[in-house]
């Protein structure tokens, strides 16, 4: 074993393995309810004002949550020992708005619940990067590296199951149906190719809480660009229109659900790398199709071979998620990794002591700083408009099963709780 490989090893390098399944388990719950407002495309928004009024809430949460968990002396203090990543988060962020503008367009064009399982195909992408680029695999046992790919196409063809048991009655009544596929596709790989800058992050030792903070200013730019582009510019009718009001409220509570949900699948590609973490953040095609049958009724005319379908693709989800959940890296495929990490600290010129470090989720003291008096000030200014935009909105119109509404509007708060504590226990948010 190499010096590195062994010092790797005595920092606790390759450890995190337990709260990276954690990560992902409950980013795929949260992930799963985020797509949910976005039904709210067949009320008359377009695609553009939607993903622009969804991005607006994930802007506002990326800068809250991290500012609540850590502080911003340290997230800022963090940026600037990592300055050389910013560009790439930024680009990461650009990735995700068009990403997540395509999916719009895949609900409206062909439905939430055949759109999903085609952009999960990310996690494929995801793989292909995580070995070509950062080694992952590399080294493992033949009996990891089947549990991951196998598991891994299990999770895909599970989301397609689940996504064909919603088709009945002659699918989706819509003439941009392959414009639809294509959008979902497009998707897939803007995700997949996103991890990159996810992983080069965090093997470099950045905290994912000071990631997501720069990762939003590519977001929110991309999606304002894309509605001056292409939505009628300043003359847009998300800009004017007092109908979108009511409706900003549910957009931005999307968006909230999707930081929660991205933050835990940031944490995963951080512990398990993004050949391990995204496949199991995927089985939010699971909770996807939860919150579809359950609280919008798409279930409800399905046959016995379409109910069939979604008890089959359940457990092919869960049996994926098992076998990539149980891929522990070996010490070959960790000191493949470490070497990865090696290799960015000599590119960057940083320590590799405090790199490895923060990457086994062990934070240097000297970088945890007190909050100050604008901590919280940012705080209550987030919960300020979401008190505002909550006093104006109004129940859309959208036939909803309340129950079980409630039912997982539980288990989404229970997940946050036992796996924030969880990651709070092991490495204190690092």
């Amino acid at each position: 074993m190499s010096q590195t490989a062994q010092q790797g090893k005595r920092t606790g390098f390759g450890s995190g393995h337990g709260i990276g399944v954690v990560c992902g388990l409950a980013a795929g719950v949260w992930l799963g309810a985020a797509e949910a407002p976005t039904k709210l495309v067949n009320s008359g928004l377009s695609p553009f004002a939607i993903s622009l009024c969804m991005v607006a809430g994930v802007f506002t949460a990326r800068w809250t949550v991290p500012t609540l968990l850590k502080g911003t002396r340290s997230v800022f203090a963090d940026l600037n020992r990592n300055r050389h990543l910013l560009p790439a988060a930024i680009l990461a962020g650009m990735l995700w708005a068009v990403a997540n503008t395509l999916t719009v367009f895949a609900i409206r064009d062909v439905g939430l619940t055949i759109a999903f399982p085609l952009w999960n195909a990310n996690s494929l992408v995801g793989i292909l990067w995580g070995r070509l680029l950062f080694g992952e695999l590399k080294g493992a046992s033949g009996k990891n590296i089947a549990k991951v790919i196998l598991g891994a196409l299990a999770i895909v063809a599970a989301a397609i199951m689940l996504g064909f048991a919603t088709i009945h009655g002659g699918g989706p009544q819509t003439g941009r149906a392959f414009a639809g596929i294509l959008a979902a596709a497009g998707a897939a790989l803007c995700w997949g190719t996103m991890y990159i800058p996810y992983r080069k992050a965090y093997i470099s030792g950045m905290n994912p809480l000071s990631f997501i903070t720069v990762f939003t200013i590519g977001e929110l730019g991309t999606v304002f660009a894309l509605v001056l582009a292409l939505d009628g510019g300043v003359k847009a009718a998300v800009f004017h229109s007092p109908e979108t009001r009511h409706l900003l409220f549910w957009l931005f509570l999307g968006g909230f659900a999707w930081v929660i949900g991205d933050l835990f699948q940031q944490f995963a590609a951080k512990y398990l790398g993004i050949g391990r973490g995204i496949p199991l953040s995927n089985t939010n095609q699971l909770w996807g199709m939860a919150w579809g049958a359950l609280v919008f009724g798409e279930l409800a005319s399905a046959d016995a071979a379409h109910r069939f379908l979604v008890v089959a693709g359940s457990v092919v989800m869960i049996a994926g998620a098992l076998a990539v959940s149980t891929a522990i890296a070996t010490e070959r495929e960790n000191a493949s990794t470490n070497e990865a990490l090696l290799r960015e600290c000599d590119r960057y010129n940083l320590d590799y002591s405090l790199a490895i470090q923060a990457y086994s989720g062990l934070e240097p003291g000297a970088n945890r700083r007190g909050r100050a008096w604008w901590d919280y000030a940012i705080a209550a200014a987030a919960i300020a408009l979401f008190v505002y935009l909550g006093l104006q909105a109004r129940a859309p119109e959208l036939a909803m099963n309340m129950p079980w509404l409630w039912a997982l509007v539980a288990i989404l708060i229970a997940t946050a709780c036992a796996a924030g504590w969880a990651l709070w226990k092991a490495t204190r948010f690092a």
